[in-house]
């Protein structure tokens, strides 16, 4: 396993994240590349209604699951999309994800995408993982502008992307479909060079691992 240098403002440019993702630590939540073991877990929290309720359909089962854990791992590794495992401090189990996507080629624009377990939910992981996936977006992969999309009524959410400084920049219609109805969210950006987003805490190495040795 090889360690990167992480200097005062973070992650740094150097980093080639197709090889691997790096582990990033704040004192509440590591985030990590995914592993095949965490497939259950991450099922049994994305299908519990709290968590479903705001998220577009996971896959169905726990094998379903570990072959979109090994297709994160080829994306990744062609430069296509990055998908984090949350883990708190105080376990050894995957309790959500970050994921980020492009919308443009390059990443230039790229949105983030999250869920996390309801037993999380106010205690400041949401703002530390948003923190530190801008940090990874601006810094290791050069995008510009991050985008979030937000449902109008998950509260938390909402206050949470507030918090942290990201702007939210309008109302989009009927974007979002649960239960058959079409909701409105909101839409956030933070944008590399204007959004200061700080990482407190943040640990002084990254370390890299092999997707193949991610299991």
């Amino acid at each position: 396993m090889a360690a990167l240098e992480l200097g005062p403002q973070g992650l740094s440019s150097r980093l080639d994240w197709r090889e691997g993702l790096p582990l990033m630590v704040t004192p509440r939540v590591v985030l990590r590349e995914l592993r095949r073991s965490d497939a259950p877990a991450l099922c049994r929290v994305a299908r519990s209604p709290e968590v479903a309720r705001h998220s577009w359909p996971a896959p169905p089962t726990v094998e379903a699951f570990e072959r979109f854990i090994e297709w994160s791992w080829a994306e990744r590794a062609a430069g296509r999309y990055t998908c984090f495992g949350v883990v708190p401090r105080d376990s050894i189990t995957a309790a959500g994800i970050f994921e980020l996507r492009p919308l443009q080629p390059g990443f230039f624009r790229a949105e983030l995408g999250y869920f996390i377990d309801k037993p999380l939910w106010g205690t400041g992981v949401l703002q530390d993982g948003v923190r530190l996936m801008a940090d990874f977006a601006f810094k290791a992969i050069g995008v510009h502008r991050i985008e979030i999309r937000v449902s109008v009524d998950n509260a938390r959410s909402n206050a949470a992307l507030k918090k942290i400084g990201a702007q939210q920049e309008g109302r989009l219609r009927a974007s979002f479909v649960h239960d058959g109805a079409y909701e409105d969210q909101y839409l956030w950006s933070l944008v590399n060079g204007i959004d200061h987003v700080a990482v407190p805490g943040t640990r002084a190495r990254a370390e890299i691992a092999p997707a193949q040795a991610a299991v």
